[in-house]
């Protein structure tokens, strides 16, 4: 691939509301020479989840948003978004619906990482519905988001074969593993074509 030359890397927001897995993955990637992007901003949902850790060892502004009244919340995040100068929203176990009005105003600037091969399997408890059903591959999904859950157009996907003795636990840890590949490529891939 040619190198971009004078390309400036966009600056992105990850949302997250737990651990931080791939919060702290994309920060890694972004410090590589080809990366496309840099995180220039963590907003989160709960004042103790792990991920804010890596904020600061990362040195990287956090925000933590408290939700009581969602359209105040959501003004809150909005402002900080602008006054960052952010491009790319990338939500990362954000246990948080946005609203309608708040896709609006960064329409195909938001996308979302989701552990199950969609259309199948939005929402909740993706990797114990897989199991039950017997399907025979599960996997993970980035896309943009729409004011529909989990429905906005697919960017990326990888699929994970389902072995027998699976637990929801185990699929879920094989499945993070390939997360942690796909989001990185997604955002070079949605990056490039901005």
């Amino acid at each position: 691939m040619p190198r971009l030359i004078g390309f400036k890397k966009k600056k992105i927001a990850v949302f997250i509301s737990g651990t931080g897995s791939n919060f702290k993955n994309l920060i890694k990637y972004s410090l590589k020479k080809n990366s496309k992007f840099e995180i220039c901003l963590v907003v989160s949902s709960r004042s103790k989840a792990k991920g804010l850790n890596y904020a600061e060892k990362y040195n990287i502004k956090k925000k933590v948003i408290s939700y009581l009244n969602i359209k105040k919340a959501e003004k809150n995040i909005i402002n900080e978004l602008k006054k960052n100068k952010i491009d790319l929203i990338c939500l990362a176990g954000y246990m948080k619906i946005l609203s309608k009005n708040f896709i609006k105003n960064f329409k195909g600037k938001i996308v979302n990482i989701h552990p199950s091969l969609l259309p199948k399997y939005k929402g909740l408890n993706t990797y114990q519905r897989a199991l039950d059903n017997n399907e025979k591959f599960s996997g993970c999904t980035i896309h943009y988001v729409n004011s529909k859950l989990d429905s906005g157009k697919i960017i990326l996907q990888k699929k994970v074969k389902i072995l027998k003795n699976d637990t929801s636990d185990k699929l879920a840890k094989r499945i993070l593993k390939q997360e942690h590949l796909l989001y990185p490529k997604a955002l070079n891939k949605v990056l490039i074509n901005s």
